[in-house]
């Protein structure tokens, strides 16, 4: 449906006449509430506010109508009402449905609802959007908004989307696609709770904008989406499962499993190889928590090191205007979740190691190393590296997890769109960087010595932090040159848009602190 053309489709039989729209667009009054009388209110004259509170109802607002008595019609409503709207519910049976809703709202039947609302929230499913064809007449030149979706076998099945399909059973109406990514959850608690956009998509311009100030008014952000054509993208938006999240996951579980197996090679199969122990009770816990930490390690230093590569990449071409490999610019769009899943492995480091001591294998151990410092007469054992070395090994893990805290927190939405560029710059680059390298001090003071003792060598196999080990260190030390002054220096004139073989010349400012605030890849 064309804009402007309302009447370019043809009705379906039974369902409506063609008819000309008139536009009526809705604009919601943010006038002080007083008290007043609804039309036909149910209980009292109360509105419901978004925090639960009641306020006397204004004596005019804008009227809606809601055609559909489910849980999501329920929060609509209720929404709408805490937003000063006039809320009209049609219902087939509302004598039913009468203790669920607002006191505010009234309740009705559908023939009744549809009166004098402009604007007409349509929440019921697709295949009882033909029961609405007796009010056709009832409906022509309104507003209605489709707010539902379709299960994953319906939008593979279907060609069209719901909206274009409630457009094609009502020409004479202005459908607007909005509201269906929006959770009733959500629509009751308040937009401060989840998700604020809101996508609208219309081929009727008036009635998108009139659906636009409504959402505004509810407290959401609206996002245009354009046409009506767009409504199947839109409708597709609620059926993605974890966008984004497919590589780094597959990442993360080849990670686990490889260093699992590894372990398991050396911790398990070796001792019942060479000795004839059964060592197969560290499968659960212990194993588990050695592999933990090695896949929590190397996932964040894949995070940072798109960065330095990015970084080489400008230095060797020396220019910022060449698009880097879709390798690197898939990798640099996941570095996201892969630290939300390195923070994910090293908290349940944390925990596992936390339930070491009370494992029962842990404490026949203790016995036997009792028994044992009594049979050899020893009535003191106290090595003081040992002692240090676990003193710092535990501190500087403790603190590489609460950094790991800190850029997880910063990385959900609500935290990261209260802070500024610079702020969310210094605690994703800056302090992750130095989560990097206390995690890195962390394997190095619980390696120790024992990277150079034969005897961890097992079927020559080298101890397992030693493979995490690699990629952390190249990134330090590729960061520490790039903070030397001749590599510093070129790569931030790269930055601010200068090219090594380009037309583009300048010099930096003098105080070079000024050219260290230029934004890091």
């Amino acid at each position: 449906m064309k804009s402007g053309q309302l009447a370019s489709r043809a009705p379906a039989p039974g369902c409506s006449k063609s008819l000309d729209m008139e536009d009526s667009p809705l604009h919601p009054q943010s006038a002080t509430r007083t008290s007043g009388k609804m039309d036909k209110p149910l209980i009292s004259h109360h509105l419901v506010d978004s925090d639960g509170s009641l306020a006397e109802a204004p004596s005019e607002v804008p009227k809606v109508g809601i055609l559909g008595s489910g849980d999501f019609a329920r929060s609509l409503a209720t929404r709408l009402v805490g937003s000063g709207f006039s809320v009209v519910v049609g219902s087939r049976n509302p004598k039913r449905m009468a203790g669920l809703f607002p006191s505010a709202a009234q309740l009705t039947f559908q023939e009744e609802a549809v009166g004098s609302p402009e604007v007409i929230f349509v929440a019921m499913f697709r295949e009882h959007y033909s029961t609405l064809c007796g009010l056709s007449d009832q409906l022509s030149g309104k507003i209605l908004v489709d707010v539902s979706n379709p299960t994953e076998q319906e939008h593979l099945q279907h060609h069209e989307s719901n909206a274009e399909y409630l457009a094609s059973l009502f020409p004479t109406c202005a459908v607007v696609k909005a509201f269906n990514v929006i959770s009733a959850w959500t629509l009751q608690s308040g937009p401060r709770d989840g998700n604020r956009q809101v996508p609208i998509c219309s081929d009727q311009p008036e009635a998108k904008r009139t659906v636009l100030e409504m959402v505004r008014a509810m407290g959401f952000t609206p996002v245009d989406m354009g046409s009506l054509a767009s409504a199947r993208e839109v409708e597709a938006m609620p059926l993605r499962l974890f966008l984004g999240w497919k590589v780094p996951a597959l990442l993360a579980l080849g990670l686990f499993i490889f260093f699992y197996a590894y372990n398991f090679v050396r911790d398990v199969l070796e001792p019942y190889v060479q000795e004839g122990k059964n060592k197969f009770y560290k499968l659960p816990v212990l194993v588990v928590n050695t592999t933990l930490p090695c896949v929590a390690y190397v996932l964040l230093s894949l995070v940072y090191l798109p960065g330095v590569l990015a970084a080489a990449l400008q230095l060797r071409r020396g220019t910022k205007y060449q698009r880097f490999p879709d390798w690197l610019d898939h990798w640099l769009q996941h570095r996201k979740q892969m630290g939300l899943l390195s923070f994910f492995c090293a908290a349940l480091h944390a925990v596992y190691s936390l339930c070491l001591p009370l494992r029962r294998s842990h404490r026949y151990e203790l016995v036997n190393l009792a028994i044992k410092q009594v049979l050899t007469n020893k009535s003191h054992i106290w090595n003081e590296e040992e002692v240090w070395r676990m003193e710092i090994y535990l501190s500087l893990g403790v603190l590489a997890l609460g950094m790991l805290s800190l850029l997880a927190v910063t990385s959900l939405p609500s935290i990261a769109n209260s802070l500024n560029w610079r702020e969310f710059s210094f605690v994703q680059s800056t302090l992750g960087f130095v989560a990097l390298v206390l995690s890195t001090l962390h394997t190095l003071t619980y390696g120790w010595t024992r990277a150079f003792e034969e005897s961890r060598y097992k079927f020559f196999l080298p101890p397992t932090f030693t493979l995490t080990l690699l990629v952390p260190c190249v990134i330090i030390l590729a960061k520490g040159l790039f903070l030397l002054p001749c590599v510093s220096r070129r790569l931030t004139k790269i930055r601010r848009g200068w090219e090594k073989d380009g037309s583009v010349r300048f010099t930096l400012p003098v105080d070079h602190t000024l050219a260290q605030k230029t934004s890091h890849v």
